[in-house]
């Protein structure tokens, strides 16, 4: 089974095709596969359904098995990858019920248009016994930003207990946000299902919305993360467009034992 690997801003995903697995993903072959130690290693996998020239339909894993709605660095290394194969600079990834226009810009940079993000009033969210104050956005997935300095301590502590709170019967992810101008903000990032991560589109995207519909920001905003830069613009409508990079990592191939073992359970 061939697949190659890819990194958004240090966000690495596997992508692999269907055709090229013979049968479809299962959590126990993806938790296996993205495992640094005993896999090949990566924050999800990026399952290739179908690919018929500048159009591909897609399923995005979390490295705990589960499937996500939506990843904005996953669309944009699917699209990069679909862009080489067809030979198209602008191409359509399917995933879900959501279709991403994304636009080659040279080099390693992908632009998608992301569609439009939903940014709900400020909550008030009770965690360990103290108040904490968040705005819900869903860009197609859900996320919690919480307007505080992104230290890594905090991060830790915070992201699983906001990930996992009841308010998110399907979990959330979790954005710290250092609002550093009106065009410039510094994130830290807790994904669902993955925990820490360098880098996150949709979160890029959250933060950028909250950030405008709470009058901290205007549109366009720089997305600072620990593994770099996006840049995120919305219309008056609140869609939104999201600019970052895409590089592939290498190629390999998983071996007969290693499958023959997950299969066996």
């Amino acid at each position: 089974m061939r697949f190659s690997k890819w990194h958004g801003l240090g966000n690495d995903y596997l992508l692999l095709e269907r055709a090229e697995v013979g049968r479809p993903l299962d959590p126990a072959l993806v938790r296996r596969l993205c495992d640094y130690h005993l896999g090949v290693g990566s924050d999800g996998i990026l399952e290739v359904l179908a690919a018929d020239g500048p159009r591909a339909e897609l399923v995005i894993w979390n490295p705990d098995g589960s499937t996500a709605e939506l990843s904005g660095n996953g669309t944009r290394i699917a699209a990069r990858w679909l862009a080489r194969r067809s030979g198209s600079d602008e191409v359509v990834v399917e995933v879900g019920p959501r279709e991403v226009v994304a636009r080659m810009r040279g080099g390693l940079e992908v632009e998608t248009e992301m569609g439009r993000v939903t940014v709900g009033a400020p909550e008030i969210l009770a965690v360990n016994g103290s108040e904490l104050e968040f705005t819900p956005v869903s860009v197609g997935n859900p996320h919690a930003v919480i307007r505080r300095d992104p230290e890594r301590g905090e991060l830790l502590r915070l992201g699983p207990l906001v990930e996992n709170h009841e308010r998110f019967p399907a979990r959330t992810n979790v954005q710290l946000v250092r609002v550093d101008s009106r065009s410039e903000a510094t994130v830290g990032v807790w994904e669902r299902g993955a925990g820490e991560t360098l880098s996150s589109g949709t979160s890029a995207v959250a933060v950028a919305g909250a950030a405008i519909a709470n009058g901290w920001a205007d549109s366009p905003v720089t997305v600072h993360l620990a593994g770099g830069d996006m840049r995120v613009e919305l219309d008056e409508d609140m869609n939104a467009r999201l600019t970052g990079v895409a590089q592939e990592i290498c190629t390999g191939a998983v071996s007969a034992e290693l499958l023959a073992e997950v299969t066996a359970g």
